[in-house]
C-alpha cells in the first residue's frame, strides 16, 4: 500500500450542554467522529480529538440554584457523568474539557477584542421583560400567565397549550415570572451585537461557504445550498446582527470593559474547541497549539456537528474567526438526527434511551457503534435505529459472518498444531488486502455504511472459503497439513477483517490482537500477512448475540408514564407559538428536545379534515419592533397567494436563517388581530420538555400550496 504524507489534524464534536444526560441521539455524532479519528490515527497521522462540556447560560444558573448548589458544582458533576458515558461507548477524546475555563476565557476575550477593534461590535438598547424580585431579565420561556383568549392559567409567554392561541408575552393576563412568581416589568438594557450584517462579513461568508477561499469546499453540498438561502443573492443583506451579550445575573464570562454584561453562551461554546485544545497542548509538549489556530499553516481543522446548529458553525463561527485573524475550519461535517423505529425518541414508548441506561442493561456498546456506522454516510440525512433491524444486523454481520470465521477455525490450530500457523497466500487473500485502499477512501469520506458493506462482502467470501474447504473434515480425510493451511488462511482473513473494522470496534479489535498475539493493528498492516510459524493464543469467545429480551428490558427501563399537565391542558401545541418549557424541566442539551405532556383527547377523521395544512415557503422573515418573541413571516402558498403570520420563534431562529425554507402552516385558521398586525394562520413546530423549538419542514419535492393530508 503506498504511503500517504503525514497530516496534522484537529477534530472536534459539538459540545454537549452541561444540563442533562447523554442519550442515544447524542451518540450518533460522537461515534461518527470517533470512528473517523481512529481511522486517521491508524493511518499514522497526527490527529487530536478534543471536546468539552458547554457550561454557561441561564438554564445552568437556575438549575444549580434550584438544587441548592453552585453552578460550578453542577457542571463538575455533569462533566463526570458525560465523561463516564462517552468512555462507556469507547469515544476516545484526547481531551474532554469545559468551556468554564481560563483557556476558553482567553480566546473569548481575544476574539471579542479583535472584532471590536475591527468595528464589528455595536452597542444598542433593547427592551425586555424584567423580574424585579430576582433582578434579572427574563427570556420568554420564563414568563407565564393566563391565556388572553381562553383564560387558561399557567401558560407560557408565547402560546397556550390548552387552546393553541399565539400571542406576544405582553398579551398574557396576570403575567408572572416562572423564576420568582413576581409580576415582570418592561425594562431597557444595552446589548452588544456582532455586526454580521456588515458588508465585510457578508462578502466573506459568500465566498467562504462556496469554497472560493479554500482548496476544497468547507461544507457539504446540501449545507452550502442552505447557506446560500440564508445569505441571499449578491447585493442582498439578509443576515441580522447577532446579540452576543446577556445581563447579570448570568453564569458565564463577563465581557471585558462592560461590567454586568456577559458573553452569550453561544459565543463561547465554539470557542471552547480552541480552549480545550489549548488545555491539551499545555500538557503535551509535542503539540504546537498556535499551528492549529493560526492562518497559513499546513494543519487541518474539522468540526462534526448536527445539522440543527449549522447556522452557528457555518456563519457566525467562521465570520468571527476570520475577522479576528484566526484560521477558519477546513471542513464542517453536519449529520442528521436519530429516530427510533421511525419516530422521534419517546419516553412513553421507552425509546428515549440514555447512554447510561444502555450500559446498565449490559448491552455491548460496540453493537450500537457497528449499527450506527452501518447507517452513516457523508450526508446530512437522518438515520433510524430500528430495534428489530439492530438485533438482526448485529447478529448476522458481526456474529454470523465475522466472528464465525475465527470460531470455526482457530481451535484446530491451537489444539492440533500448538497454535502455529502455516505459510499462506492465495487470490482471496490478495483481493482482501487490496480492498484496503477502497475501504480507506470510504472511511475518509465518512461513508461508513459503504465501507462496512465492503467488509461484510469480504467476510462472505471468507465464510464461503471455509464452507468449501470444511477444515473440520480435513484432519480425517486429507492429512493435517492441508487442515493447518486452510485454517491459517482463514485466520489471516479474519485478521484483515479485524483491521478494517477496528475504527468501529476498537475494544473487540484489542481482544483479537491479544488472541492473535500481534501488535496493535495499523492500516499499513494490510500489506502483510501473519508469518509462517507465527503462534496464536487459545481462542476465547469474542462476542455474543443480541437477545430480544435484552432490548425489551432496555425499552422497559426507559419507559415513563406521562401524567397530564397540572393546568388541565391537553399537552403541547404543535404550533410555533409553543414556547420552550420552564427551567425546572431542563433539556438534555441545547438543540435536543423530548416529548412531554399527555396525549390530547381522541378526534375523528372528520375533525382532522377540518384543518387545512399547506406547504408554505417563507418568502420573508423579519424582526417585529417591540416584540420579544415574535417574527413576522410572509408565507408563499403558491397559487393560493401569500399570508402574513406572526410566529413566536424568535428565541429559536434568526430571521435571516428562515428565508427561503419550506414549512407547514394551518391555512384555514381564522385571522387574528394582534398588536403588531393581522396574523393569517399558524406555522407548525415541535417542542419538548426543555429549551428547543423546531419548525416542521417537508421532504424535498414538496411545493408551496400543496395540501398536507
Amino acid at each position: 500500500m503506498p504511503t500517504t504524507p503525514k497530516r496534522k489534524i484537529l477534530v472536534t464534536s459539538a459540545l454537549p450542554y452541561a444540563n442533562g444526560a447523554i442519550h442515544l441521539g447524542h451518540l450518533v455524532e460522537y461515534i461518527q467522529t470517533d470512528i473517523w479519528v481512529r481511522f486517521q490515527k491508524m493511518r499514522g497521522h497526527e490527529c487530536w480529538y478534543v471536546c468539552a462540556d458547554d457550561t454557561h447560560g441561564t438554564p445552568i444558573m437556575l438549575r444549580a440554584e434550584k438544587e441548592g448548589i453552585t453552578p460550578e458544582a453542577l457542571i463538575a458533576r455533569v462533566h463526570g457523568e458525560h465523561t463516564r458515558d462517552f468512555a462507556g461507548f469507547h469515544v476516545a477524546f484526547d481531551n474532554y474539557h469545559s468551556t468554564h475555563s481560563e483557556e476558553t476565557r482567553f480566546y473569548a476575550n481575544d476574539i471579542y477584542a479583535k472584532l471590536q477593534a475591527a468595528g464589528l461590535i455595536e452597542v444598542r438598547a433593547i427592551e425586555q421583560f424584567y423580574d424585579p424580585v430576582k433582578a434579572m431579565f427574563l427570556p420568554d420561556r420564563y414568563i407565564k400567565g393566563e391565556c388572553p383568549r381562553c383564560g387558561a392559567k399557567d401558560q407560557y409567554g408565547d402560546s397556550c397549550e390548552v387552546c393553541g392561541a399565539a400571542y406576544a408575552p405582553t398579551e398574557l393576563k396576570n403575567p408572572y415570572s416562572a423564576v420568582s412568581g413576581a409580576t415582570p416589568v418592561r425594562k431597557a438594557s444595552e446589548h452588544y451585537f456582532f455586526k454580521l450584517s456588515d458588508p465585510r462579513c457578508q462578502d466573506f461568508l459568500r465566498r467562504w461557504t462556496t469554497g472560493q477561499l479554500t482548496p476544497e469546499p468547507p461544507l457539504q453540498p446540501e449545507a452550502a445550498n442552505k447557506m446560500q438561502e440564508w445569505l441571499g443573492a449578491e447585493g442582498e443583506n439578509k443576515l441580522s446582527d447577532w446579540d452576543i451579550s446577556r445581563d447579570a445575573p448570568y453564569f458565564g464570562f463577563e465581557i471585558p470593559g462592560a461590567p454586568g454584561k456577559f458573553f452569550y453562551v453561544w459565543l463561547d461554546a465554539p470557542i471552547g474547541y480552541f480552549g480545550s485544545f489549548r488545555n491539551l497542548a499545555a500538557r503535551t509538549p509535542a503539540i504546537d497549539a498556535a499551528a492549529f489556530t493560526e492562518r497559513g499553516t499546513d494543519t487541518e481543522l474539522y468540526h462534526f456537528i448536527g445539522k440543527d446548529i449549522l447556522y452557528f458553525h457555518a456563519l457566525f463561527w467562521p465570520a468571527m474567526l476570520h475577522h479576528a485573524g484566526y484560521r477558519t475550519p477546513t471542513r464542517i461535517f453536519a449529520h442528521g438526527f436519530l429516530t427510533v423505529d421511525g419516530q422521534k425518541m419517546s419516553k412513553s414508548r421507552g425509546t428515549f434511551i440514555t447512554a447510561e441506561s444502555y450500559l446498565k442493561q449490559g448491552l455491548n456498546p460496540e453493537w450500537l457503534r457497528y449499527y450506527y456506522a452501518a447507517k452513516l454516510n457523508g450526508s446530512m440525512e437522518d438515520i433510524d435505529l430500528s430495534l428489530e433491524d439492530f438485533i438482526a444486523r448485529v447478529n448476522s454481520d458481526l456474529v454470523g459472518k465475522y466472528i464465525n470465521i475465527a470460531s470455526r477455525c482457530t481451535g484446530f490450530i491451537t489444539k492440533r498444531f500448538n497454535g502455529r500457523l502455516a505459510p499462506v497466500d492465495s487470490p482471496l487473500l490478495r483481493d482482501t488486502r487490496a480492498a484496503a485502499a477502497t475501504i480507506a477512501e470510504l472511511y475518509e469520506a465518512r461513508e461508513y455504511g459503504k465501507a462496512l458493506r465492503e467488509v461484510m462482502a469480504l467476510a462472505d467470501r471468507a465464510n464461503q472459503f471455509v464452507n468449501e474447504h470444511k477444515p473440520w473434515e480435513l484432519g480425517k480425510l486429507e492429512g493435517d497439513s492441508l487442515q493447518q493451511q486452510v485454517c491459517s488462511e482463514a485466520i489471516n482473513l479474519f485478521r484483515l477483517l479485524t483491521l478494517y473494522l477496528k475504527p468501529v470496534l476498537p475494544r473487540l479489535a484489542e481482544n483479537v490482537e491479544r488472541f492473535l498475539n500481534i501488535a496493535p493493528l495499523t492500516w499499513a498492516d494490510a500489506d502483510t500477512l501473519l508469518a509462517a510459524g507465527h503462534v496464536i493464543n487459545d481462542y476465547r469467545h469474542l462476542m455474543t448475540r443480541i437477545e430480544r429480551r435484552q432490548v425489551e428490558a432496555l425499552i422497559a427501563a426507559n419507559r415513563e408514564s406521562l401524567a397530564p399537565a397540572a393546568s388541565g391542558g391537553t399537552g403541547p401545541s404543535a404550533g410555533t407559538v409553543s414556547s420552550t418549557h420552564p427551567p425546572s424541566r431542563p433539556s438534555p442539551s441545547k438543540g435536543e428536545g423530548g416529548e412531554s405532556g399527555a396525549l390530547a383527547p381522541e378526534i375523528t377523521l372528520d375533525d382532522f379534515s377540518k384543518i387545512d395544512l399547506r406547504i408554505a415557503r417563507i418568502a420573508q422573515a423579519e424582526h417585529v419592533e417591540g416584540a420579544d418573541k415574535l417574527i413576522r413571516l410572509t408565507l408563499d402558498l403558491g397559487p393560493l397567494g401569500t399570508r402574513q403570520v406572526f410566529a413566536g420563534i424568535k428565541s429559536a431562529y434568526d430571521p435571516a436563517a428562515l428565508t427561503g425554507r419550506l414549512t407547514v402552516m394551518v391555512a384555514n385558521l381564522a385571522p387574528r388581530k394582534m398588536k403588531f398586525g393581522l396574523s393569517e394562520g399558524m406555522v407548525l413546530a415541535a417542542s419538548g420538555e426543555g429549551p428547543g423549538l423546531y419548525l416542521l419542514e417537508p421532504d424535498s419535492g414538496a411545493q408551496p400550496g400543496m395540501r398536507v393530508k
